[in-house]
């Protein structure tokens, strides 16, 4: 049967100028193979599909083609068509590099660990059962599901996160309440730029926390006061303890100003403790007393091991805490899947800061499906499991290899913290380098204005390596502490 009269292989587009048409096919060919736009081995339309395309007699495509193989831009083989030559230039000419005098002391090799904390081990994602709710998920999809759709996200995802948040982390949601964001920073972003636009000038933030995330809040225009801190954890805007002015009312760079907060009451990150449970009354008091709200960072809030599981402190006032949620931890950053669970004076505002930013539809179908099945509780229940056998090891570890270095925050989450003998941290992230380690120390995560005693310390993840460099990872680690 023959060729039909139709378009096989790549849609090509050629601009044609020069005397005459075979010439001007021939040097639009030409021009793109040289510019890059057709990349070597591309395969080029027959020469009856280019010719019906371009409106010319099949035997000028075909002399083109002749033409431009005879010159080495083009390549043709009986059975598989005309492509893109590889035309790879030839390996320049090699010039001895000037004489530099040999360094003092060899270069750090590259980490060979990633111990930096916040990332999941990747190689544990549920590829198959992913796979599955996909085509799942893309099967059932009505058609509508491929429009705009709703700026909150899809109903499906939404209604399948109030029904597990309530019954896992105590969240009191409503489908029409939750917003499905890019992640944990996107959600953030949204409600620092909704923050801004109703006023609001700060956002107070925890003595230690993440970088990126004061980074966020102070590019959308607001100051950062730190909260008070102490040795058991993170003091509400008001305390006594709280290093704030409260006679300095028109300061947003005191913490007693802030209408907002963030913070990480059910595990502290890095230090790792809860906010105790006058503390979290106590800020509950303060957001209901000045109108203020609460954003609450869940970011590890599935994996606990030896104490029951801190509910989710927007359970006590759904009106004045918006819920941060997020898949990076518990299946893969890569996702880019987080969510909101708002008061319902924010719902609208946000709807409309969402729009156009909402994350891909076939994502959120399928995260719905994974959480409908069962199986996002099922993969959650053996990461927990796998990530308590690496903490015990390294707790294990450092008590036979490093018994001076104090072991703290690892109730929960994916990280530790190696508090380590004074005037040491430097030096042991310095060691770490050198035994292959990316590790970070705690003041990486310290707050710059923050009126904390310096605590030396490590913040060591145990989720990103995989299980085979596990016991790799613990011998350098040891060797690496002072």
């Amino acid at each position: 049967m023959g060729e039909p009269w139709a378009t096989f292989g790549v849609d090509l587009h050629l601009d044609r100028s020069g005397p005459g048409l075979r010439r001007g096919l021939t040097d639009a060919l030409r021009e793109a193979v040289r510019s890059g736009r057709l990349a070597a081995g591309t395969r080029l339309p027959s020469s009856r599909s280019l010719a019906a395309d371009l409106g010319v007699a099949r035997n000028t495509v075909a002399e083109v083609y002749a033409d431009l193989v005879a010159e080495g831009w083009l390549a043709a083989r009986q059975g598989s068509g005309t492509r893109v030559a590889d035309r790879t230039p030839a390996a320049p000419a090699h010039h001895p590099a000037p004489h530099r005098p040999a360094p003092h002391r060899r270069e750090p090799a590259r980490p060979a660990y990633d111990l930096v904390p916040g990332t999941p081990e990747l190689a544990s994602f549920p590829r198959a059962q992913w796979l599955r709710a996909a085509r799942r998920a893309l099967t059932a999809a009505p058609d509508l599901a491929l429009g705009y759709g709703d700026p909150r996200g899809r109903i499906e995802l939404r209604t399948a996160l109030a029904g597990y948040l309530a019954r896992a982390r105590g969240v009191r949601a409503d489908p029409d309440r939750i917003v499905v964001c890019a992640g944990f920073l996107g959600g953030l972003g949204v409600l620092t730029e909704l923050l801004r636009a109703r006023g609001e000038r700060s956002v107070a933030v925890e003595s230690y926390g993440l970088p990126h995330h004061r980074r966020l809040i102070r590019r959308a225009g607001h100051a950062m006061p730190p909260l008070g801190f102490d040795d058991r954890g993170t003091l509400p805007p008001g305390d006594p303890g709280d290093p704030g002015d409260p006679g300095d009312p028109g300061d947003p760079g005191d913490p007693v100003t802030a209408r907002a907060v963030l913070l990480t009451p059910s595990h502290q990150f890095p230090l790792g403790q809860p906010l105790l449970p006058e503390r979290r009354t106590a800020l509950i008091d303060w957001a209901r007393r000045t109108g203020g709200v609460i954003l609450e960072d869940d970011y590890d809030g599935e994996f606990r091991y030896d104490r029951q599981p801190v509910g989710a402190l927007q359970g006590l006032d759904p009106d004045r805490v918006v819920y941060l949620g997020t898949a990076s931890k518990s299946l893969a950053p890569a996702l880019r899947l987080g969510w909101l669970v708002l008061p319902p004076s924010l719902v609208e505002e946000a709807m409309d800061a969402m729009a156009g930013r909402t994350p891909g539809v076939l994502d959120q179908l399928t995260l719905a499906e994974f959480i409908g099945s069962g199986d996002y509780d099922r993969h959650v229940r053996a990461a927990r499991l796998r990530y308590r056998r690496r903490r015990d090891a390294l707790v294990a570890a450092l008590a036979e290899r490093a018994p001076e270095v104090r072991v703290t925050g690892i109730a929960a989450g994916l990280h530790a913290v190696l508090r380590l003998p004074p005037g040491t941290e430097q030096q042991a992230v310095r060691a770490a380098a050198w035994h292959g380690l990316a590790v970070q120390s705690l003041s990486t995560f310290r707050h710059p204005e923050a009126d904390v005693a310096p605590l030396d310390a490590l913040v060591v993840g145990y989720g990103t390596p995989p299980d085979h460099a596990w016991a790799g990872a613990l011998d350098a680690l040891c060797r690496a502490l002072p």
